[in-house]
């Protein structure tokens, strides 16, 4: 009878949470401000904005869902032009390069390469890694006094600006050393400042594993040709697409003409790539945003190119082109721009810039940094941003940050109702044996 009794309190309980939690909680769903300052549900805006129904007033129709866009990472690892052309969509540019690629800046969508992962040098492209890790380290106005030390160790016939041991010089100042110039003399005395020239060799490698850019080794930070020191095509649109991220960043690379100071007066310096500036023969690029360009005798004429149009923005890269003579970079970034803008709706994404976190890649990262430091580099390789790992072709890497919320949210909405449960039942059996001590009491 007892047990009976408590059962049927603990029923009783156990059916009210229920009945509560079956119905919808009013914090379960966020709301939107309305241009009334009324609050309207996600639900509620979102079909506010469809197109109303000719069928009747009221009545919406559903939007159509956007195409799918397989992304079939492993087509980068192959030799020769990769692209996935839809009806309709230009032929891809025939070029000299000897590797290229074209992509979405906003999406990080590879929309075309050509021997994307090829290990390559890559001249003063390279400034643009050496600035996406020193930029954030120093305010635009600081001012640094040259020491002659830090113009030591400059690889002969290298591009300078002009530094001058015991000038002072604003961090701008450097920094448009760096991209107009491509000052190998800017890069020195900015590496000093942040740790040195190893320190920086180190930097800007672990900074590249960071971005997925697992082609490029770093040796000398301004891009001067140096054993072992490699990138990519695919890499060096990385550096791109990240540095347009930046305003800094994206300041600098688009200045065509700046004032050097000299002490008491200034010069005029413009920037070195021509796409930019019009110069030399080469006709400016509509909308163009800059990044970097770079020649070496052994890099040949290198290029990463960024431009906008509408609200669509194309970063390029271009490596060693073999014929046209030292402008004809610019010319082939041309036609991969023009060819992008024009088949960017019309081809599937051969790839992406963006990189794959998985445990082997965070592995890898960390071999990276203790390799540098002179620990023992455990077995293994981190796999590049463009391929996929432990997914089969067309499967884009599941995004574990967008997945933490979800799985959070799933935890917590699971856990609730048993906690709730547990809590009801206990309250019901304390009510029970309340009311028989009551009872009791009272006879």
């Amino acid at each position: 009878m007892i047990v009976t009794s408590a059962v049927r309190h603990a029923a009783a309980g156990t059916a009210a949470v229920l009945f509560v939690l079956s119905a919808p909680a009013a914090t379960a769903s966020p709301v939107t401000a309305s241009a009334t300052g009324a609050a309207v549900s996600p639900a509620s805006a979102a079909s506010s904005s469809l197109p109303v129904s000719s069928e009747g007033a009221g009545s919406v129709r559903e939007p159509t869902p956007p195409a799918r866009r397989q992304v079939d990472r492993a087509r980068l690892d192959r030799k020769g032009t990769q692209v996935q052309a839809l009806p309709g969509a230009p032929d891809a540019p025939s070029l000299s390069a000897l590797a290229w690629v074209v992509a979405d800046a906003s999406t990080g969508e590879v929309l075309a390469a050509r021997n994307a992962h090829r290990r390559l040098p890559p001249a003063s492209t390279l400034k643009a890694l050496f600035a996406l890790t020193a930029l954030p380290h120093h305010d635009p106005s600081e001012r640094h006094t040259v020491a002659d030390s830090e113009l030591t160790g400059i690889g002969d016939g290298s591009s300078l600006v002009g530094l001058k041991e015991g000038y002072t010089y604003k961090v701008s100042d450097l920094w448009n050393g760096v991209f107009l110039s491509s000052g190998n003399d800017a890069v020195r005395v900015l590496a000093s400042m942040n740790g040195g020239w190893e320190a920086m060799t180190r930097k800007m490698q672990e900074k590249a594993r960071s971005l997925g850019a697992t082609d490029t080794h770093v040796v000398s930070p301004d891009g001067y040709d140096a054993p072992g020191q490699v990138s990519s095509a695919y890499d060096l649109a990385v550096f791109g697409r990240a540095g347009l991220q930046d305003p800094e960043f994206v300041r600098y690379c688009s200045t065509r003409y700046a004032d050097f100071p000299a002490g008491s007066w200034s010069y005029g310096i413009a920037n070195t790539n021509r796409l930019l500036t019009g110069e030399d023969g080469v006709s400016r690029y509509p909308g163009l945003i800059g990044i970097k360009n770079g020649y070496t005798s052994g890099a040949g004429n290198t290029l990463i190119s960024a431009a906008r149009r509408g609200d669509r923005t194309l970063v390029v890269s271009v490596m060693n082109p073999q014929g046209g003579g030292g402008l004809a970079v610019y010319e082939e970034a041309r036609e991969l721009l023009d060819w992008g803008f024009e088949a960017a709706d019309r081809v599937q994404p051969v790839g992406s810039l963006l990189p794959v976190r998985t445990r082997d890649a965070d592995a890898g990262a960390r071999a990276v940094s203790a390799r540098d430091s002179g620990a023992a580099e455990p077995a293994g390789r981190a796999p590049r941003a463009g391929a996929e790992v432990g997914a089969p072709d067309g499967a884009r890497a599941p995004d574990a940050s967008a997945q933490a919320p979800a799985r959070a949210s799933s935890d917590a909405s699971a856990g609730l109702p048993l906690t709730l449960l547990g809590t009801a039942c206990a309250a019901a059996l304390a009510l029970w044996a309340w009311r028989r001590r009551a009872a009791r009491e009272a006879s």
